[in-house]
Order: structure tokens, then C-alpha cells, then sequence
């Protein structure tokens, strides 16, 4: 197999500086509502074994292990699980925080539940990675097990597309750009972040997925019933979703 290039979320630069604008405060206060969410639409209860793939910081690690499950986090960024590790020393919890990418992980029948929260799916520059991520996903389930995606849908992005905004937050003006990739098929996100005279700016393609598609994407990759909602909280995939959230059952076989 030829080796992967790197790509851009493999920039642990990136990361640094954009974490702050994408991990605020109101985003950490967030989190009790959606593990509740998250819980009541996977009928999940503690004592679960839960993977939280590309856990980032380790913001529903932590709060999934407060509530007694245990609990495994990948991602591929050391600062990211350094800090999620230093929040769960602090806390006295017990999480295993992996250095892992999501289209190699895998641990066969290891989790009563999976998540991937947060809009972090789509963006493998290969679209054939975004299935091996989800096979990776349903062979780490238990028979019977749980897998929730909650990401942009291609049917509100097309709803609710802007060519760009701007906003200050945590000392920065940020200004954004938005351009449709295909025919739909990813959506270019541009960044631009002004502080003084300091300038930093970057790009990347998130790619996009209708609810037809993204159900047909799961099938393939081995799970038996999946409904595609239009929020953690279980509404509908309809004209008034707020992002598209998959729920797979990984059947026995």
C-alpha cells in the first residue's frame, strides 16, 4: 500500500491556534445536554464501554466518564489528548486517551457505543477512508451495539449556505469564506484570522453527505438499521434539521 500524504488535519499547528475559536466556553457548557442526548437516543447507560473517535480535547470523553461509563478517546493530535489527559487527571477519572487515526484503529468488539460528535467526519481526502473510518467503527461494536454521527448534511448546508461571515472571538477577527466543491459533493471552508498585525490563514474541503447517502454509506460498511435524524435529540431529517445525525446498529451476525 503507498504511503498517505499528510493532510491539513494532520497540522498540529492548526489546531493550536484554531482551538480556542472552536472549543469556547459556551461549546465545553454544551456537553451535559448532548452526552443526555446522546444516551437517550443510543438507549446507553453507564458501565458502557464507549469509544469517542476524533475526541478532540476530550470533551464527551470526560463528561461520558463522570457518568460512569468507560471510556476510550482517539484522535491523531498529541496536544489535543495531552490536554484531555491533564483534565482527566484533574478530575481523578479514568480514560484511555489513544494517539490513533480513525482509518486504522480498530478493536474488534470492544464498545457498547460509538460516537463521533461535533462535525468531524468528511474530511479524509480519499472519500474510499471515510468507509474504512465507519468499517473500523462497526468492527470495534459489540453485537448489538450503538454508533452515533452527528455532522453537516449536504441538505443543510445547501439550506443554510453563506459565501462567508466574520466575528471576534478570543481576541482575533476572523473572517470566513464558504465555496460549493462539485457538484455539492464538499463544501471549502477558508479562514482568515487577524489579531494586530499578526495574520493566519487556512483552508480545508469538509466533504458532504446527503441522508440517503450517508445511511447507504453506513449499510455498506456492515451496520444492519440505521435512521438518519435531524438532531441528537431525535427530530426529524426534514426542512427544519439543525445538522444530520446517523444512528447505526451494529447487528449480530
Amino acid at each position: 500500500m503507498a504511503a498517505r500524504g499528510t493532510e491539513w488535519f494532520e497540522d498540529e499547528e492548526f489546531w493550536d491556534v484554531f482551538a480556542p475559536l472552536m472549543f469556547d466556553g459556551n461549546r465545553w457548557a454544551e456537553v451535559p445536554e448532548v452526552v443526555d442526548a446522546v444516551e437517550s437516543l443510543a438507549d446507553s447507560s453507564p458501565g458502557n464501554a464507549v469509544l469517542d473517535s476524533c475526541c478532540g480535547p476530550g470533551r464527551h470523553s470526560l463528561e461520558f466518564a463522570r457518568r460512569g461509563y468507560r471510556v476510550t478517546g482517539v484522535d491523531l493530535m498529541d496536544t489535543y489528548l495531552e490536554a484531555a489527559r491533564d483534565s482527566t487527571g484533574a478530575e481523578g477519572l479514568d480514560i484511555e486517551f489513544l494517539r490513533a487515526d480513525m482509518r486504522e484503529f480498530r478493536r474488534p468488539g470492544g464498545f457498547d457505543l460509538a460516537v463521533n460528535l461535533f462535525n468531524s467526519f468528511g474530511y479524509f481526502g480519499d472519500p474510499a477512508q471515510d468507509l474504512d473510518m465507519l468499517r473500523n467503527i462497526r468492527a470495534s461494536l459489540r453485537p448489538g451495539g450503538s454508533f452515533v454521527l452527528e455532522m453537516l448534511g449536504k441538505e443543510t448546508a445547501v439550506r443554510d449556505f453563506t459565501e462567508g461571515e466574520w466575528f471576534e472571538r478570543d481576541g482575533w477577527t476572523v473572517l470566513t469564506e464558504y465555496s460549493v466543491v462539485g457538484a455539492w459533493e464538499g463544501l471549502r471552508n477558508r479562514w482568515v484570522l487577524i489579531r494586530g498585525a499578526e495574520r493566519i490563514e487556512r483552508s480545508f474541503v469538509q466533504r458532504l453527505y446527503s441522508g440517503t447517502e450517508m445511511a447507504a454509506l453506513l449499510a455498506r460498511a456492515g451496520f444492519g438499521k440505521v435512521r438518519i435524524l435531524g438532531s441528537l435529540r431525535g427530530a426529524a431529517y426534514d426542512q427544519k434539521a439543525e445538522s444530520l445525525v446517523a444512528l447505526a446498529c451494529a447487528s449480530g451476525v
